[in-house]
C-alpha cells in the first residue's frame, strides 16, 4: 500500500512550477518534505489532493495502485487521503462536531451512529487534550493558529485515512501547541497510516522524528536522507543543498 508520485509536472496559468517530482510513501513510514518558501512544497500538497488551481501537465499520483491524477478532490479523500491546511477553512455555522460527523459520513456506506460518533470524538479528544467544548464552536470561527491546526489533527484522527499530508502544521504554533499536535501525530502513526510532513523549519521534526527527509528546491527534489539530514540542514541552511543542487546541474550541463 503506497503513494507514489512519478515523474509530477504541475504549472499554473503563468508558468511550471513542479518539474518532475519522484516520491514514494509506503503505509506505516513518514517523510519530511523540507524547502525555503516558494520551492514548490505546498503546490505539491495541493496538487496531490487535486486542488483545480494547479495542472499537472505530466507525470501521475497513484494511490494503492489506482491512479488518482484526475480524481476529483472528494474521490482522493475517499480513497484514504488527507490533507490539513497550512490555512484552514472558516464555516461560519457549522460547529466542529457537525463539520466531523459529515466528513466522517461521506466517506462511509452507512451514517455513524449518534453515540459511536460521540466516543470517537470523545477519545481523540482527550487523546489531543482539547476541551469538550471545543467541538460546540464553528468550525476555525475565531480560532487561534494553535486551535485550527488542532480542529486538523482532530479531523484526521476521526477520518483514519491511509495517507495524511500535513502542509506547514507547525507554522505559527506556540511551543505548548507545536507539542500537542506532535503528541497527536506521534499518537496515530502506525502501521495503517503514511504522513508526509511540509515544512521549512526542523522544530517540528524535534518531537515527529521522520524516517525519509526530502530536500525541495525550484520545484525539484534535490537531496533525500535520513532523519540526520534534517539535522544538517539544521546547521548549515539551504545554501549549502543551493550550491550541491547548482554543482549537480553544471555537471550534467558539461
Amino acid at each position: 500500500m503506497s503513494l507514489e508520485i512519478k515523474n509530477l509536472h504541475v504549472r499554473t496559468e503563468e508558468f511550471e512550477i513542479l518539474h518532475g517530482v519522484d516520491l514514494t510513501i509506503r503505509k506505516g513510514e513518514t517523510h519530511a518534505l523540507m524547502g525555503p518558501n516558494g520551492s514548490g512544497k505546498s503546490t505539491l500538497a495541493n496538487s496531490l489532493m487535486g486542488s483545480p488551481a494547479y495542472e499537472v501537465t505530466a507525470g501521475s499520483v497513484v494511490l494503492n495502485g489506482e491512479d488518482m491524477t484526475e480524481a476529483d478532490p472528494d474521490e482522493r479523500a475517499r480513497a484514504g487521503l488527507f490533507m490539513a491546511f497550512q490555512y484552514p477553512a472558516t464555516i461560519p455555522g457549522v460547529s466542529v462536531a457537525n463539520f466531523l460527523r459529515m466528513a466522517m459520513n461521506a466517506c462511509r456506506d452507512e451514517p455513524i451512529k449518534v453515540k459511536e460518533f460521540g466516543q470517537e470524538l470523545g477519545a481523540n479528544m482527550d487523546l489531543l487534550k482539547i476541551d469538550r467544548e471545543f467541538t460546540s464552536r464553528y468550525l476555525n470561527d475565531g480560532f487561534s493558529g494553535g486551535e485550527k491546526k488542532r480542529a486538523e489533527i482532530l479531523q484526521l484522527a476521526m477520518l483514519k485515512p491511509q495517507f495524511a499530508v500535513l502542509d506547514e502544521t507547525d507554522s505559527g504554533l506556540d511551543i505548548d501547541a507545536l507539542r500537542i499536535v506532535s503528541d497527536g501525530v506521534n499518537a496515530m502513526r502506525g502501521s495503517e497510516l503514511g504522513v508526509l510532513i511540509i515544512t521549512h523549519y526542523t522544530r517540528i521534526l524535534e518531537y515527529v522524528t521522520p524516517d525519509f527527509v526530502h530536500i525541495m528546491l525550484d520545484g525539484r527534489i534535490v537531496r533525500e536522507g535520513g532523519p540526520e539530514l534534517a539535522d544538517e540542514l539544521e546547521d548549515k541552511g539551504y545554501d549549502f543543498v543551493r550550491e550541491e543542487a547548482g554543482a549537480a546541474r553544471a555537471a550534467d550541463a558539461g
